[in-house]
């Protein structure tokens, strides 16, 4: 029988975090969190990263592992989500998996067939000055029994680079996990108004700042540009490319458009049980988590 781990999966602003928390804290749960920039260090307010008091006393992993500008990577992600989760269950706790990366979500609840080798950064670069059409006509050119979803640009890209390093095996699972997958979002307003309600309360705590000082300590635009929303735009307000109000405004439809995006990755997922956020939604996750981890 494979051990438990319970995903909580939303969008941003969806209050995942918070909802993460207080169930963690009635199962004695610790969270891994599922986030492909809360992974830096000093991206704090940008990334939406969860604060020691937030966090409520209950464990967080993953949280400020690699320092700003270092590559990471999928791979490297489900490395360390499945350390953390072996940790958590030999402790006899319950791993929460907690974010919006739906593809990190992915690669450790599904178990997804990864290549540790590193990338070439080389052949990188050449492949990110073609849109996704194309790298994949080139993929189906080298490899046309290639099963890959031609929108998916970062996993065409790396069958590419595999193919490059002799390294590629065709994409497969091998769950690590039995899992319950619960979802977070809200109707589509009242979404937009969180969304707006929120980068105001970020913009006013300093968040410009926090990009200021990335940008003092030497990280390179490019960097923090390719990072997108948040970090994207700040960047370009700061070195002057968008006054502040089209950058604010930019950006709020930038983070709706990719909030949009994570909705349209996790509604393919059948398994997923969305809560009613109308509703009760603790109390009607916590009867879903009871069962589940009763399940013989």
């Amino acid at each position: 029988m494979l051990p438990r781990m319970v995903v909580l999966a939303g969008t941003n602003a969806s209050g995942k975090s918070a909802l993460g928390v207080k169930l963690a804290s009635r199962f004695q749960g610790e969270i891994i969190s599922a986030d492909s920039r809360q992974v830096y260090r000093k991206m704090d307010l940008g990334s939406g990263k969860i604060t020691a008091a937030e966090m409520n006393g209950v464990p967080h992993h993953l949280l400020d592992v690699v320092n700003p500008g270092q590559f990471f990577s999928m791979a490297d992600f489900q490395r360390l989500a499945y350390e953390a989760a072996d940790q958590i269950l030999r402790r006899g706790h319950v791993p929460f998996l907690v974010g919006g990366t739906g593809l990190y979500i992915d690669a450790v609840a599904d178990g997804y067939l990864l290549s540790d080798r590193a990338p070439d950064h080389s052949l990188r670069e050449q492949l990110e000055t073609l849109d996704t059409p194309a790298l994949y006509r080139m993929l189906k050119e080298q490899l046309p029994s290639a099963d890959i979803d031609p929108r998916n640009r970062h996993r065409v890209m790396r069958a590419l680079e595999r193919l490059a390093q002799d390294d590629y095996r065709p994409a497969g699972k091998c769950p690590r996990f039995e899992v319950l997958k619960l979802g977070v979002t809200w109707p589509r307003e009242k979404l937009l108004e969180r969304i707006d309600e929120r980068l105001d309360r970020r913009l006013d705590q300093g968040m410009a700042d926090e990009v200021r000082a990335l940008l003092d300590q030497g990280i390179s635009k490019e960097f923090l540009v390719k990072l997108g929303l948040e970090y994207k735009y700040l960047t370009w307000y700061l070195t002057g490319e968008m006054g502040y109000e089209q950058m604010k405004e930019e950006l709020a439809k930038a983070i709706k458009r990719f909030a949009k995006r994570q909705m349209t990755w996790f509604r393919r997922d059948p398994r997923i049980h969305w809560l009613n956020m109308a509703g009760d939604p603790e109390a009607e996750a916590c009867g879903l988590i009871s069962a589940f981890l009763r399940q013989s």
